[in-house]
């Protein structure tokens, strides 16, 4: 996981500063951040239903880098975009994101992202108390909004099945079948079958080890 956000960062820098970029390399700088702050969402939104469907809790120690990773890379991927791309002109940022809506929920995500990256650590968790997880909890609010932003940007159209469609959509199921995992009764019911497959397995070993 660190090997990766890193690793991908170093190469974004080296191909940055080799010229090792497509014609447009401010928009490749983008396209790429913003593809490898989408992946780490999608990771840490996996770590719990990994946990319920095999009852496997090392994801659970990786959820939080693995946010706060995400929300570097969103936020270096804002900032080419109001830096590299438009100079930190303000009000031609204001114009473009008024009249893009890809734009609007991009910037709503990244807004809704702050509190979460400023409260992922252990003094929050104590200083909040009860509110600290109803705050965590509109990650699954971000995430669709993240999954939108992403295939408006790509230029596809998720409800006519139009355009470029075929990674937003991959990720939008996958956003869709984690929140579905998060439901009590749903998360409740794969916990149960996960159980009585583990005692099902485990019965047949027993047999097949005292058979003759």
């Amino acid at each position: 996981m660190h090997i990766y956000a890193w690793s991908v960062l170093v190469f974004l820098i080296f191909d940055f500063f080799t010229g090792n970029l497509s014609a447009n390399p401010i928009q490749e700088l983008e396209q790429r951040t913003g593809r490898h702050a989408i992946t780490l969402l999608v990771l840490s939104l996996a770590c719990t239903p990994l946990n319920t469907l095999f009852k496997w809790s090392e994801p659970l120690k990786r959820r939080r880098a693995l946010g706060l990773y995400t929300f570097m890379y969103v936020t270096i991927h804002v900032l080419i975009y109001v830096d590299l791309d438009y100079g930190l002109a303000w009000s031609f940022i204001v114009q473009d994101v008024i009249e893009k809506p890809r734009l609007i929920v991009g910037f709503l995500a990244f807004l809704m992202l702050i509190p979460l990256a400023i409260t992922s650590f252990d003094i929050w968790k104590k200083r909040l108390g009860k509110n600290w997880k109803r705050l965590h909890k509109t990650i699954y609010l971000i995430a669709p909004i993240v999954v939108l932003h992403y295939a408006w940007s790509k230029k596809g159209d998720l409800f006519a099945l139009q355009g470029e469609i075929v990674r937003p959509l991959i990720y939008g199921l996958i956003v869709v079948m984690f929140l579905i995992l998060r439901i009590p009764q749903v998360r409740k019911a794969v916990a149960s079958l996960r159980d009585r497959g583990m005692a099902l397995f485990r019965r047949r070993k027993a047999q097949t080890e005292t058979s003759p």
